[in-house]
């Protein structure tokens, strides 16, 4: 847009205890609330459109497109358009244990005709610990980072083709580099479709 200038930009959260209380209740009824009320606050703000760069929340998406009065973009779908657009066939999911057991990948990729990986049992049951008890506390671990890559290659050598950081802290543990597939950073994707649609307003 020009030296120094970007698109308007207006946040609002709730603490993630909020939203976790609902979500290890299975309550995505409240957390379409907890949404819908951001959803409110930015609108008075002035906001044309609005976007959620947690992934696991949008299990609760359907509840909140038709009843905000804002349109949204939906971050599996522009991951799953950036997919398409690279010419991936099957996708390694990687997020919360509550992201890779639900449907918000799995509808989204589906819809776009690519097929999809998540890990065992086991292993996405450690990678949610490593998320809620180092990444989004800012500790980020080398037996940590080793352990996600170890993960990724085997899904590799299952025939996928890139991996989805499904989850806003993974990209800060796992870089490109650190990464034996090709990464879809879930969140520089849809911060880019955002300004992509600002752009057009």
């Amino acid at each position: 847009m020009g030296r120094h200038d970007h698109p308007e930009v207006s946040l609002h959260s709730f603490p993630l205890a909020q939203y976790m209380k609902f979500i290890d209740g299975g309550d995505w009824a409240g957390v379409a609330e907890l949404m819908l009320a951001s959803a409110e606050k930015l609108a008075r703000a002035g906001a044309d459109f609005l976007i959620c760069p947690d992934n696991t929340i949008h299990q609760a998406f359907d509840l909140v497109e038709h009843r905000s009065g804002r349109p949204w973009l939906h971050i599996a779908r522009e991951v799953a358009k950036e997919a398409q657009q690279r010419e991936f066939r099957r996708l390694a999911v990687l997020g919360t244990r509550c992201l890779m057991e639900g449907p918000v990948y799995p509808d989204a990729l589906k819809a776009a005709g690519i097929e999809w990986r998540t890990p065992c049992a086991e292993e996405r049951e450690r990678m949610n610990q490593i998320i809620f008890d180092e990444l989004v506390n800012g500790v980020f671990l080398q037996r940590s980072l080793e352990y996600y890559a170890e993960v990724i290659r085997a899904m590799k050598n299952d025939g996928c083709d890139a991996v989805v950081l499904g989850c806003t802290e993974i990209p800060l543990l796992v870089t490109p580099e650190a990464s034996p597939l090709p990464v879809l950073d879930s969140t520089r994707i849809l911060a880019r479709a955002a300004v992509r649609k600002a752009v057009e307003i």
